[in-house]
């Protein structure tokens, strides 16, 4: 339910917060005093239309906050995570109106779009009035409140599923039909294509290997080259070590005359043979190791050559070649087997559109009973209303050539309000008070189905009195039993009824403006206001004593 209501800057009101409980509350006041500026607000911080003219005169922004109480499952904490919402606690919408007309929306204190404010806000709240942009009473949600009087979410849900089923399985028929259709005409290209491919059999990550492959060969080439020529250098004709060797075997001739004078400089001459035949061991091992089959590097470059070639031929990466050889087989698959392919699928189709259409089938027929039903209830709270002589006919037109996913049925509420006149929809026949009334019938009926957690209803009371006035308040505490509702009310026989009275004003505040206030009322006050209600400006004993009466019963 809606526990608070803040709004800041909007038309007359500069700043007012209302708290607000369970069962039926009411807001009472003078012609003018803001009664529409409060619904008008409230109606903004659930999605409805902005407009810079609703931000108090000279200042830049106003804003609405409403929150709200709702059971962890209920379908508004849903919709809230469905986009993105952190749904813990109270849900708290929000929308700040610039003056300059644009507006930001919130929930939970993360920006929405105006469509999420507007849907979540549509599943918290319904305002029915004497305007048709107040009221939930489109055509399109019909169906959904006769599904919901007859407990056919169940039901509707099966449909649903099957619908789908169906759909997915003439999508199948098409996908298949088309396939067979484009295979027919490009069948040259494909058996050409496909034995090509086949024959190339390329696979995912194969370009990558082989392009790898072919640079550490072609590195390799390059490092033996290098090799060979160190290699040439130490062991071919022009190789230091004979010529090393035979200055070593003509000092060691001269060593015993020279002394150990030489000694040094022929264990110098050793040390550089033994490391020249070192290196050239090592080059011999490197050579080893570098060696490589040429034609192993020519055959990965004809086979990368080869998948590059027909990338280019059909247009599409190397790496989509693999999956391009899959879907030529496949096209040729449904070319030579397609027939049959296609028979099993238009005979699984055809037996699912049976199975919905049974099940759409039995669900109208279910409908009708139900709105036989509620068409029956609505009649019985209707005199007491004031709409004694008027009918409530829940039109359904069943097309069997239009199954969708809820139905072939197409539901609107008709009405008929006076005898010999001829129904029609609810919206066109019925006048505003008129209309107000026959949705506070529904709504009553349908109190613990199919509705909003809080209702408003905007001076649905407007040109009734005494025993309708009544009437009406009755069947709105009647309401409050299930649901919470505020009201805004002209009648004291509806006032009188509330658990909660709130009392609007408007009053002059500093700087010689004026703002709407809003205060609740306590038991003598709220006498007092029942009074006003029942006299007029001047307000009689004999009025305050009605009152009294009127909030005693």
């Amino acid at each position: 339910m809606l526990t608070s209501l803040s709004i800041r800057d909007i038309v007359l009101i500069d700043r007012l917060d209302l708290a607000f409980h369970a069962g039926l509350s009411v807001l009472t006041g003078e012609t003018g005093a803001g009664k529409s500026i409060l619904l008008d607000s409230l109606s903004l911080a659930l999605g409805a239309r902005g407009d810079g003219s609703l931000v108090r005169h000279g200042l830049p922004q106003g804003q609405v906050s409403a929150v709200f109480d709702v059971a962890p499952d209920h379908a508004a904490r849903t919709m809230a995570a469905g986009f993105g919402i952190d749904t813990e606690g109270d849900l708290i919408l929000r929308r700040v109106q610039v003056a300059d007309g644009r507006s930001r929306a919130f929930i939970n204190d993360q920006p929405v779009s105006m469509q999420a404010l507007r849907a979540v806000g549509a599943a918290l709240v319904e305002i029915h009035g004497q305007h048709a942009d107040r009221a939930m009473i489109d055509p399109a949600t019909h169906r959904a409140l006769v599904d919901g009087f007859a407990g056919l979410s169940e039901d509707v849900e099966d449909l649903g599923k099957m619908h789908a089923v169906w759909r997915a399985a003439e999508k199948a028929v098409l996908d298949a039909q088309a396939r067979i259709e484009s295979a027919r005409k490009e069948a040259d290209f494909l058996r050409h294509a496909a034995a090509e491919l086949d024959a190339l059999s390329p696979e995912p990550g194969e370009e990558t290997q082989l392009a790898a492959k072919r640079q550490a060969m072609m590195q390799a080439e390059k490092a033996i080259a290098d090799i060979r020529d160190a290699n040439s250098l130490l062991s071919g004709e022009d190789s230091p070590s004979p010529v090393l060797v035979s200055v070593m075997r003509r000092l060691e001739r001269r060593r015993e005359g020279a002394g150990e004078a030489l000694a040094g400089a022929i264990t110098a001459i050793e040390t550089a043979l033994t490391a020249l035949d070192e290196a050239q061991y090592g080059l011999d091992a490197a050579l080893r190791a570098a060696d490589f089959d040429p034609r192993e590097l020519e055959r990965v470059e004809e086979r990368l050559f080869a998948l590059r070639a027909a990338a280019r031929k059909y247009h599409v990466p190397v790496e989509d070649l693999a999956a391009l050889a899959a879907k030529y087989a496949a096209d040729l698959d449904a070319l030579d087997h397609g027939e049959a392919q296609l028979v099993a699928l238009e005979t699984r189709a055809r037996e699912a559109e049976a199975l919905a259409r049974a099940k759409a089938s039995l669900l109208s027929d279910k409908r009708r009973h139900a709105a036989a039903a509620l068409d029956a209830a609505i009649g019985e709270e209707l005199p007491p209303l004031k709409l004694e002589r008027a009918r409530f006919i829940t039109e359904i037109d069943s097309d069997p050539a239009r199954l969708e996913s809820t139905g072939f049925d197409r539901i609107e509420f008709h009405v008929a309000t006076n005898p010999g006149t001829r129904p029609g929809p609810m919206m066109k026949i019925a006048s505003g008070g008129e209309l107000a009334r026959f949705m506070l019938a529904l709504k009553v009926v349908l109190a613990d189905r199919a509705s909003a957690p809080t209702l408003v209803f905007d001076e649905i009371d407007t040109g009734v009195g005494g025993a309708v006035a009544d009437a009406i308040g009755a069947r709105l505490k009647r309401l409050a039993d299930g649901v919470q509702v505020l009201a805004v009310t002209h009648a004291p026989q509806v006032a009188a009824r509330a658990a909660t009275h709130f009392h609007i004003a408007k009053g002059e505040i500093e700087g010689n403006r004026v703002a709407t206030r809003v205060r609740p009322l306590e038991k003598d006050d709220r006498r007092e206001e029942i009074a006003r209600m029942l006299s007029g400006a001047a307000i009689t004993d004999e009025a305050r004593a009605a009152a009294a009466r009127l909030l005693e019963t």
